[in-house]
């Protein structure tokens, strides 16, 4: 689904055409992405991605006909590659984990501002997740105290919990490796090792990891 040029192809799937209009028109200011499709609802947006070349989804969550989450699931079991980043509200946060366990790697608030949007943009393509950091704060104001979770032992390092916390900030392995005086093969072994002890498979799943579990204060 990637193509390899420096332009990439962004489709917006969201109900209210208000949003997807002013959301394009505000994205054509970057030469970087282009908004080649739109979708009012899931079933729209798969039958656009079985012919057109997408690279970046910006996806909303409650849609009529097919909601995000069902449309993300399928969407990615057919092209695993594709970079989907969800559009939320705040007191969404109970679809969260369906949406990361359906592997989107990125999370913006419907009223975020154009730059944070072109950042998150910029992050997936790049490979990284990025998460907004007022979602990350309303996840841990809404985190039930749970004595399970302060129970539990994840055998996890200082060092690890370090890098996690960076990971939290949406750094990539080799801001993370500047900041802490590693290679990035050595955060790179760190992240993957992290992965294994968590029981996460990306960095989407391991940043909603660590905030359920407090490991880090975001």
């Amino acid at each position: 689904m990637t193509t390899k040029t420096s332009v990439f192809n962004v489709m917006i799937v969201d109900d209210h055409a208000l949003f997807r209009n002013g959301l394009k028109l505000l994205l054509g200011a970057f030469k970087d992405f282009k908004v080649v499709a739109e979708a009012s609802n899931g079933i729209e947006f798969l039958n656009h991605i079985d012919v057109l070349p997408i690279d970046v989804v910006l996806l909303d969550i409650d849609m009529p006909e097919m909601d995000g989450i069902e449309a993300a699931q399928k969407a990615l079991k057919k092209f695993p590659d594709l970079k989907i980043i969800t559009l939320s509200m705040f007191g969404d946060e109970e679809y969260y984990y369906k949406m990361v366990e359906a592997g989107v790697c990125g999370f913006l608030l419907k009223d975020s501002d154009i730059d944070e949007v072109h950042a998150a943009l910029c992050a997936v393509v790049e490979g990284r997740s990025y998460f907004s950091q007022e979602l990350l704060q309303s996840l841990l104001r809404n985190i039930k105290n749970n004595d399970d979770n302060s129970n539990e032992i994840f055998d996890l390092s200082i060092r690890e919990i370090e890098i996690i916390a960076l990971i939290c900030q949406g750094l990539s392995n080799v801001e993370i490796g500047e900041k802490l005086f590693l290679s990035k093969r050595t955060v790179e072994k760190h992240r993957s090792n992290i992965l294994e002890k968590t029981g996460t498979k990306n960095t989407a799943s391991l940043v909603m990891f660590a905030v359920k579990n407090k490991i880090v204060a975001v």
